[in-house]
Formats: C-alpha cells, sequence, structure tokens
C-alpha cells in the first residue's frame, strides 16, 4: 500500500523541491514558519514581503521597537507573541550561534516559538535534512488514509518516519499539503474527486 501511495503521489504532484513560504536566507524561512501559525501560507508571504524589507537584517529585529514589529505582523495573528517569538530569536541567533540557523533540531526547538513542525521546515528546506512535517493537513490526510491513529504531532511524526522511506518524507509533506488543500479538505473532503480513493480507509465513511 505504501509504495503505491507515494508512486500515485508522485504522479499527481510531482515534487520539485519548492517550499510554500517566500524567504532569501535560512533566518527568513525560520522566521516566515514562525509567522505561518495559525495563518496561511499565502497570507503570511504577503506580509513577509514587506516584513523583510523593512527589518533586512537578524540586527534589525533584535534592535526594534517591540510595537513596530507588532506592528509589522499583526495580520498573521497572535501578533504580539509572534513579533516576541521574532525578536527573541534574532538575539538569540546572533549571541550564541554567529548569525547562523543551527541544523541541530535540539537547537532550533529551543528557540522562542519554534516547535517540532517549525524546526523540521527549516532542515528539510535548507540543510537537506530528510524530515517530516506534521501540519494540519498532513496530520488530517494521514490520518484519513489509515497511515495513523494518533492525534499528537510528534506522535503522527515518529510513525510517518517508520512506514515511510527516508527519501519521500520531504516529498511526502509537499504533496500531502497540496491534497489536502485541494481535495482532501476539512471539513468536507471531495472524495469523489479523488486518485486516492482505492488507497484510503476512509473514503466510505465521509
Amino acid at each position: 500500500m505504501i509504495n503505491k501511495l507515494l508512486t500515485t503521489l508522485d504522479d499527481l504532484y510531482p515534487f520539485d523541491g519548492k517550499c510554500f513560504l517566500n524567504y532569501s536566507t535560512p533566518w527568513q524561512l525560520l522566521f516566515a514558519t514562525i509567522l505561518s501559525a495559525q495563518c496561511t501560507d499565502d497570507r503570511v508571504n504577503i506580509v513577509t514581503a514587506q516584513l523583510f524589507a523593512d527589518f533586512p537584517t537578524l540586527e534589525a529585529y533584535a534592535t526594534a521597537n517591540i510595537s513596530d514589529l507588532e506592528a509589522a505582523v499583526k495580520q498573521t495573528g497572535f501578533y504580539r507573541n509572534k513579533a516576541r517569538h521574532l525578536q527573541t530569536t534574532a538575539r538569540l541567533l546572533l549571541s550564541q550561534h554567529g548569525g547562523e540557523v543551527p541544523s541541530d533540531i535540539a537547537a532550533l526547538t529551543s528557540f522562542s516559538g519554534v516547535g517540532r513542525k517549525t524546526a523540521n521546515v527549516v532542515r528539510g528546506h535548507i540543510f537537506g535534512i530528510p524530515s517530516i512535517v506534521v501540519d494540519t493537513h498532513v496530520k488530517r490526510v494521514s490520518f484519513r488514509l489509515g497511515l495513523t491513529q494518533h492525534e499528537c504531532p510528534e506522535k503522527i511524526e515518529y510513525e510517518l518516519m517508520e512506514k515511510l522511506p527516508q527519501t519521500h518524507w520531504i516529498r511526502y509533506n509537499q504533496q500531502v499539503i497540496t491534497h489536502g488543500r485541494q481535495i482532501c479538505k476539512a471539513p468536507r473532503p471531495l472524495c469523489s474527486e479523488c486518485k486516492l480513493q482505492n488507497l484510503c480507509k476512509s473514503v466510505k465513511i465521509l
């Protein structure tokens, strides 16, 4: 079933390696992913287009007036927390990592506002480290396909790591996110249009 699923996903969504978030530097991807919590990637890309122009360096975030940062990220929601996360992370990157984003997941998750999902986005796209990113789409689609019965994102991550070949971890993220946005939607999936019907454990009950 796994091989058939991955082959079908490759056919449906050829993997180009492109991230859904726009960025030019590793720290910009880290910051964009922090802002993406409870916010769409499209909205984040709109906000960061101006944010990265107004605050082009880590030093700019580290020394910024927090109210200015809050205003700059307000459209992403939870803006007070997110502005504080960006400033705190910028200061730690400068003081503890020489301004460089680390690849180690323990170091990444030590930053304010950075969980395993954010860390794995950075590890996969910046460092090419095979990683499973469990966002709302990956969680929903993986559950419906019968690849997991867990609710906890970290447990889902480890279960998918056991079931999927490492060579497909990053592409599975991208493909299933796309599938979740276009077909396997919440709360009403478009089962009649889904090319994964024969592989899905939930299609008959949805």
